[in-house]
C-alpha cells in the first residue's frame, strides 16, 4: 500500500507498504508515477524488500483524518490548464458510451424554464473577467477574511523541467467584490516570482492577514523571502527570512500574529508579529502540529538522521510558552499525531513486536495504551474522524491483499474502543471513503467490501453505532434482475482520485438536513458514468436529481444550489444550472456567448455567499489560452428577504410509522429546526443563524455502543461477547493503576445525552496493581543494535540494495517489452464493476486533466498521512 506524506519540502515522500508495493520512492511527487507499473515492479522484488522489513525499513503509518472536515470550506484552491496545440483546440472527449452494456437504473430530471425577466436579471449581474495577456499555467484562488469580498489570484508558469534556466514568473490579482472584476497588483510585490506549491496564505477566520512566499533560490541566498499583508493585499511589506521555507507557513488557529514552519535544514522557526522577527527554536523538526490554546507539539531526532522516524528514534516535545521551555513527552516513537483533543503516538513496546498505539487527553502529561489490535508491519492504523468525545479509528486488516480493515470507536477517554464497522474498504492510495455528513448531527458515510466483492455505501445515524444500507432513491426504479437488492451507493474519496467522480460528497451545518453527492443505483457501486442524488432529510430518503457528473455548491445556507457539468462532450461550457428547491428541480442559465473549458467552481467559504464563479479559459486570437472567470450574482435574482411565513418546524431523524416516545431520538434528545419551505423563492441573507429546540429522550439500546469486547450481531441491536474475550471482568491499565470493567457488553455513545430507560451495568473499579509507567509510553527501538549487528545490517542492506537494482533494471527491460497496453487497471476497488463506459478513466489525475480539458482542484492532504 502506498500512502503519501509530508517531508518538509517541495517533494513529497512515498512510503509503499509490503502488503500494496514494495517499493520506496523518495523526493517525487507521487501523481506523476504510474501505479499500475510500480504494482508489477513489486511483484519482482518482494522478496528483496523482505529482508529491508527485517531490518525495520518499512514503515507503520498513522493516518490522520480528523482535518477532512475543514476541505470543502478551504480558503484556497488550485487549477491548470491544459494548453492546445494550433487549430486543434478542442479537447480530447470522453469516449461514447457502449450501449451494449447492461442498463442501470435511470431516472428523469426536472427542468424547469428560465422566464426572460430572471434571464434579463441575471444577465445584469453577470460579470466576465478575461486575464489578457496572462501565460500562466496555474491559478490559485484564495479567499481573505469572511464576508470582505476579497479574493486574491496568483498566476504562475515555471520553467519546463528540461530547461536550461530556472524559476518563472507569476502575477497577483486581486478583487474587492466577490470576484466580479480584478485588478493586477503585481507592482506591490516588486513582479517577484511567488512561489506555485505553497506561495500564497491567507489567514483565519476573518483576519485580514496574507503571506507570499517568493521562490529564492536557496544557492544563492542565506534565506527566502515573503512578502505580508494586514489589509488584505491592499499593501504588502517585504521581510528577509533568516532561513528557508520548506512547507507553508502555519498559522495559529486563533491567533493569526503566531506563525510556525520548518525549514530545509529541519530547524523549527516561530514568529510572534507576524512574521516581522523569527526564532529558531528547535533543531531536527521532523513534524509539528498546535495543541490546545498555544501548546505546540514537534517531533525531532536527536541524532538528525533522515532515517530516525523509521527507526522508531523520535522524540515528542512540547511548549507551552512559545518556545521559551520544552517538555519532552514521549521518546523513541515513529510518529503522533493531534486529533480532537487527544495526542497519539506509534511506538513499539519490546523489539519484535508489533506496533500499538499510545493516546493521552491531557496534552501529553499521561499516556495510555489504546485497546487496540496490535498492527504489524503490513498493517497500519487512520484515524478517520475525531472531536472532543469520540474517535473513529480504521485497523487494517492482516493480508496481503485484503484492501479492508474494521472501524472503531473509543471512549471519551480515547482508550477504549469497540468495533463499530467491520470489512471498512480503505483504497491502496491511502484513500478511504468515509464522510462526515455535516448537515445532520451523527451521521456518516462510507464504503464496504462485502465477502463476494461489491463494494456498498452504508451509512450510520447515530455515530457509528448502527450502520445500515442506504435506501433506493424515490424516483428511481430498478431492473428487473435487482429489484430485491437495489440500493444507492456514493461515491467518495477513493472514486474522486482516480476521475470517476469531480467532486466528494457535500453538506454544511447551515444548510439542515442537505446532501448532495455523486452515486449509482443497484446491487452495488458502478464505474459507469455517476449521476448527482440529493437527500433533504440527512441520507434517510434520496432523490435522482442531475444526470452525468457535475460540480456542485451550496449557496445561501441552503436556500440555492448551483451545479455545472463536469465532462461535457467538447469540453466547454457555457451554462450553469441552479436549484432554490434543494435540487428538486433545475433552471438552466447561459452566461456566456463564448464557451470557455472548464477549470473549476468557486465560492466564499461557507454557504452565507450568493455569489458564484465559473473559471476556465478560451483561445484568443493568437491561439494561446486565456484565462476567464465569469461571476453570478444571484441577490439580484432573489430580491425577497425570507419571513416567518417562509419557514417550517422539522423534527430531524424522524422517520414514518416511529414510535412518537422516541421519533426523532438520536444521541439521547431530539432536535426540531426552524427551516425553509421548499416552495418559498426567498433569501435567507447573511445573517442567517440555525434555529433549533432541543428535547431529552429515554435511553434504548440505540443510544449504546457494543463495549470492549463485544460486537453487535448483524440485524440486531444486541451486543454480543468476542469470542476471544472470555471472562466478564476486562482489566485495562489507566494512568498507571490496572482497573478492572465489568460489564453487560453496553457503553454510552459518547456525548448522548438520553435520561433514564434502558441502563446496562456498567462498574469501573481501580485495581491497586501497579502496571507501568504512565507519563511515558513503554518503548524499545528496533535498531538498539550492537556494533556487530550494525554491521550485519548495513552488509544486508547494501546486499539487498544491489538486488534491489538489478530487479527493478530486469522489471523495467520486461515492462517495456510487454507495452503499456497489457498494464493492469488503475482502479484500486480491486472487484469495483469496470464496464466499457465513458467514465472508465486513468486513474492519474494528470491523465485525467488531460483527457477532459479540466483539471479537478487539486487534494489539500486531508489524509494529513503521518509516517
Amino acid at each position: 500500500m502506498c500512502l503519501s506524506a509530508p517531508i518538509h519540502s517541495s517533494a513529497t515522500l512515498v512510503i509503499c507498504h509490503l502488503k500494496r508495493q514494495a517499493v520506496l520512492v523518495c523526493n517525487t511527487r507521487p501523481e506523476l508515477w504510474d501505479l499500475g507499473f510500480y504494482r508489477y515492479l513489486a511483484h519482482h522484488i518482494k522478496m528483496t524488500w523482505r529482508l529491508l522489513v527485517l531490518g525495520g525499513a518499512c514503515l507503520l503509518l498513522l493516518g490522520v483524518r480528523g482535518q477532512c472536515k475543514e476541505q470543502r470550506n478551504r480558503r484556497t484552491v488550485s487549477f491548470h490548464q491544459t494548453q492546445q496545440d494550433g487549430d486543434q483546440r478542442q479537447v480530447l472527449s470522453r469516449p461514447e458510451r457502449d450501449t451494449t452494456a447492461s442498463p442501470r437504473p435511470t431516472f428523469t430530471a426536472c427542468k424547469l424554464p428560465l422566464t426572460p425577466l430572471e434571464h434579463r436579471v441575471l444577465d445584469q449581474n453577470t460579470h466576465e473577467t478575461g486575464f489578457h495577456g496572462d501565460d500562466g499555467s496555474s491559478f490559485t484562488v484564495t479567499w481573505v477574511g469572511d464576508g470582505t469580498g476579497v479574493i486574491l489570484v496568483l498566476s504562475t508558469i515555471s520553467a519546463p523541467l528540461d530547461s536550461f534556466f530556472e524559476g518563472g514568473s507569476s502575477r497577483l490579482y486581486r478583487s474587492a467584490d466577490y470576484g466580479k472584476s480584478f485588478h493586477d497588483i503585481s507592482h506591490l510585490i516588486n513582479n517577484t516570482f511567488i512561489r506555485k506549491e505553497f506561495g500564497l496564505l491567507a489567514g483565519p477566520g476573518n483576519s485580514q492577514q496574507v503571506i507570499l512566499t517568493a521562490d529564492t533560490p536557496v544557492l544563492d541566498n542565506t534565506g527566502g523571502v515573503i512578502f505580508t499583508s494586514t489589509d488584505a493585499g491592499v499593501s504588502f511589506k517585504s521581510v528577509q527570512l533568516p532561513f528557508h521555507p520548506a512547507q507553508p507557513i502555519t498559522f495559529h488557529f486563533l491567533n493569526p500574529e503566531y506563525l510556525v514552519v520548518i525549514s530545509i535544514d529541519g530547524g523549527l522557526w516561530l514568529s510572534l508579529d507576524f512574521g516581522t522577527v523569527w526564532k529558531k527554536v528547535h533543531e531536527g523538526t521532523q513534524y509539528f502540529t498546535w495543541g490546545s490554546g498555544i501548546t505546540l507539539f514537534f517531533s525531532f531526532s536527536p541524532k538528525g538522521t533522515v532515517e530516525a522516524d523509521r527507526r522508531g528514534e523520535l522524540f515528542l516535545k512540547r511548549t507551552e510558552d512559545l518556545g521559551k521551555t520544552f517538555t519532552t513527552v514521549a521518546h523513541s516513537i515513529f510518529s503522533f499525531g493531534y486529533v480532537g483533543g487527544f495526542l497519539f503516538t506509534s511506538v513499539i513496546e519490546t523489539l519484535g513486536a508489533p506496533r500499538v498505539i499510545y493516546v493521552s487527553s491531557d496534552q501529553g502529561d499521561q499516556f495510555n495504551k489504546a485497546q487496540l489490535p496490535s498492527a504489524s508491519t503490513e498493517q497500519f492504523y487512520s484515524v478517520l474522524d475525531g472531536d472532543e468525545d469520540m474517535i473513529f479509528m480504521h485497523v487494517d486488516n492482516p493480508g496481503e491483499e485484503s484492501y479492508f480493515g474494521t472501524v472503531y470507536t473509543s471512549d471519551d477517554r480515547g482508550i477504549l474502543y469497540s468495533k463499530s464497522l467491520e470489512r471498512h474498504l480503505f483504497g491502496g492510495e491511502g484513500k478511504s471513503d468515509f464522510t462526515n455528513v455535516t448537515s445532520m448531527r451523527g451521521v456518516y458515510l462510507t464504503n464496504i467490501l462485502e465477502e463476494d466483492g461489491r463494494i456498498r455505501t452504508v451509512i450510520s445515524f447515530n455515530r457509528g453505532g448502527e450502520w445500515t444500507l442506504l435506501n433506493k432513491p424515490q424516483n428511481v426504479e430498478c431492473g428487473e434482475d435487482s429489484r430485491n437488492d437495489c440500493n444507492l451507493h456514493i461515491h467518495g474519496e477513493y472514486s474522486r482520485y482516480n476521475g470517476i467522480t469531480p467532486m466528494l460528497p457535500l453538506s454544511d451545518p447551515t444548510a439542515v438536513g442537505l446532501v448532495i453527492a455523486h452515486g449509482s443505483v443497484g446491487d452495488s457501486i458502478s464505474s459507469t458514468r455517476p449521476d448527482v442524488y440529493v437527500s433533504e432529510d440527512g441520507g434517510y430518503k434520496w432523490r435522482g436529481s442531475l444526470r452525468g457528473p457535475h460540480h456542485y455548491s451550496i449557496l445561501d445556507a441552503g436556500g440555492l444550489v448551483v451545479a455545472v457539468e463536469a465532462h461535457p462532450m467538447d469540453g466547454q461550457i457555457n451554462t450553469i444550472k441552479f436549484s432554490t428547491d434543494e435540487g428538486q428541480c433545475w433552471k438552466v442559465y447561459n452566461f456566456t456567448e463564448q464557451p470557455i473549458f472548464f477549470a473549476g467552481l468557486t465560492s466564499e467559504p461557507g454557504t452565507k455567499t450568493m455569489n458564484i464563479s465559473v473559471w476556465g479559459y478560451r483561445p484568443e486570437e493568437d491561439h494561446q489560452p486565456m484565462w476567464v472567470v465569469v461571476t453570478i450574482d444571484f441577490q439580484s435574482l432573489l430580491t425577497r428577504e425570507c419571513g416567518n411565513q417562509d419557514y417550517v418546524q422539522w423534527l430531524a431523524h424522524a422517520t414514518e410509522g416511529g414510535d412518537l416516545a422516541t421519533e426523532g431520538c438520536v444521541l439521547g434528545y431530539k432536535e426540531t429546526f426552524r427551516r425553509l419551505r421548499k416552495l418559498s423563492v426567498c433569501r435567507n441573507g447573511r445573517d442567517y443563524v440555525v434555529s433549533r429546540q432541543k428535547s431529552p429522550c429515554p435511553c434504548t439500546r440505540e443510544d449504546y455502543l457494543c463495549d470492549y469486547g463485544y460486537y453487535r450481531h448483524e440485524n440486531s441491536s444486541e451486543c454480543m461477547r468476542q469470542l476471544d474475550t472470555a471472562d466478564h471482568a476486562l482489566e485495562v491499565c489507566l494512568n498507571g493503576e490496572e482497573e478492572e470493567l465489568r460489564t453487560s457488553g453496553y457503553r454510552k455513545v459518547p456525548s448522548d445525552k438520553c435520561e433514564g430507560g434502558f441502563t446496562p451495568l456498567r462498574i469501573k473499579e481501580t485495581v491497586n496493581r501497579h502496571c507501568g509507567n504512565s507519563s511515558q509510553p513503554p518503548t524499545a527501538s528496533p535498531y538498539s543494535e550492537t556494533p556487530r549487528e550494525k554491521m550485519l545490517l548495513i552488509v544486508v542492506c547494501v546486499g539487498s540494495g544491489i538486488v534491489i537494482l538489478v530487479a527493478v533494471a530486469a522489471a523495467v527491460y520486461t515492462v517495456r517489452r510487454m507495452g503499456y497496453g497489457n498494464r493492469a487497471p488503475t482502479y484500486r476497488f480491486s472487484v469495483l464493476q469496470l464496464q466499457d463506459d465513458d467514465c472508465s478513466i486513468a486513474a492519474d489525475p494528470e491523465s485525467v486533466a488531460s483527457s477532459n480539458g479540466t483539471s479537478v482542484f487539486p487534494v489539500d492532504s486531508d489524509d494529513d498521512l503521518i509516517e
